[in-house]
């Protein structure tokens, strides 16, 4: 079976200017194809380091993929030394020539004449036209060793990887992989894998734990010749999961747990509104982020201050003197005004202690109360972080009010 290898080439990377999401891309859809990488690199711009790279990665890989260096500029010199590694000459491939050039007219744009380094190719290559940029990436094959030329920029790599490496790339693998990640919400890591305990020992599909902020998620992954045939085992063990997690999960295969809400929240015909304190909008950025959230979002209210809670959302002063601004009265009437402002269906509220300090009122950090209200009733919980990172409360604190309306239309509050 074939291993691969991928180097990323760039001193930008190096240098921690840019965050290299290229290998983990590129790692995650090999395995899928059933092509284990063995070895990930990152070489800066420099023609010595990178020829010792590839000679190394010669003799342990199959296949090597790397990734970035291919601009127009004297630095991009990925291209250069993989033909010099393999001893394949150069040609300037005319139909990318006219392919850059347009590319630049359709921006009224000039063509620099260094862009032409762009269109100059192995011979006896296999090129991978570039949709999305002036780059094409390119397979070139000598002694049984294969190495693809990618573009580094994200939007370039991804496309062209799909719809030239992939069908390249295939001869390579008797077997698929297909993983499915069952996202949950509100049980830990640990309570988690007690449940399903017993199922770790499976060895296709394997069941695997992974825990993020605020949340876990099982990854079912099997092996078979084809896409269908790993599917059907996937099948069983994803839905004796979900039969064990009942009010955990909250989806397949979703990104993010307001990926799940939105489609919820359209699928019941409802609309939200929010009103958030120590979140400072963040649930209803994490709502917008997703396409489609117009149909279902209403509106956001951000009542940073005490004078806001009351004059917007109305608040009772009294109120707001008596318990304070982060306790349970006070989310209550968030959400309820929010409810009333909005029109909404439901509204959903947010008060806290994000940190990393303290309010006057000595409460402890990562105290937070998350309201929800409809047209009849309020609901509010409490949550203790027990954390004083300021970005994990107000992230966790987001998630519990994305959950609650996950657990308002599943009935479940």
């Amino acid at each position: 079976m074939a291993v691969c290898e991928l180097i990323s080439v760039g001193t930008e990377i190096l240098l921690g200017d840019i965050l290299n999401t290229d290998a983990q891309y590129l790692s995650i859809e090999l395995a899928k194809l059933g092509i284990s990488v063995i070895h990930q690199s990152t070489v800066g711009d420099n023609r010595e380091r990178l020829l010792a790279q590839l000679d190394e990665a010669a003799k342990r890989s199959d296949i090597i993929i790397l990734s970035g260096g291919l601009g127009p500029t004297p630095d991009d010199l990925t291209k250069e030394v993989c033909c010099e590694f393999f001893g394949k000459e150069m040609f300037l491939h005319e139909p990318t020539v006219e392919k850059i050039k347009k590319y630049f007219s359709s921006k009224g744009m000039k063509m620099a004449q260094n862009n032409l380094k762009q269109a100059m190719l192995p011979k006896d290559c296999v090129i991978f036209p570039n949709d999305n940029g002036t780059a094409p990436g390119m397979a070139i094959e000598k002694d049984d060793v294969h190495i693809l030329v990618l573009p580094g920029p994200p939007r370039e790599l991804k496309p062209m990887f799909q719809n030239c490496a992939v069908p390249y790339l295939m001869r390579f693998s008797d077997r698929i992989i297909v993983s499915h990640n069952i996202r949950t919400f509100g049980i830990g890591e640990s309570s988690m894998a007690e449940k399903v305990n017993d199922m770790f020992d499976a060895h296709n599909p394997t069941v695997a734990p992974y825990a993020k902020d605020g949340e876990a998620l099982l990854r079912v992954t099997a092996m078979a010749k084809t896409k269908e045939d790993a599917e059907k085992l996937c099948e069983p063990v994803i839905k004796e999961i979900k039969k064990r997690l009942d009010g955990y999960v909250y989806g397949v295969d979703y990104n993010c747990i307001e990926e799940a809400v939105i489609e919820m929240l359209k699928e019941h015909h409802l609309k939200v509104a929010t009103a958030e304190s120590c979140t400072g909008g963040l649930i209803a950025k994490r709502i917008t982020d997703v396409p489609g959230a117009s149909e279902v979002f209403e509106c956001g209210i951000v009542s940073y201050a005490n004078e806001i809670k009351h004059k917007v959302l109305g608040v009772s002063n009294d109120d707001l003197y008596k318990y304070g601004a982060v306790s349970e009265p006070v989310a209550k009437q968030m959400a309820q005004g929010a409810l009333r402002v909005s029109g909404a269906d439901i509204a959903v509220s947010v008060t806290g202690i994000a940190g990393p300090d303290s309010d006057s009122t000595n409460k402890p950090v990562g105290l937070i109360y998350i309201g929800l209200a409809d047209k009849e009733n309020v609901w509010v919980r409490e949550i203790r972080t027990s954390r004083k990172d300021r970005s994990y409360n107000r992230y966790v604190s987001a998630s519990n009010a994305l959950n609650m309306i996950r657990l308002y239309i599943d009935n479940k509050l």
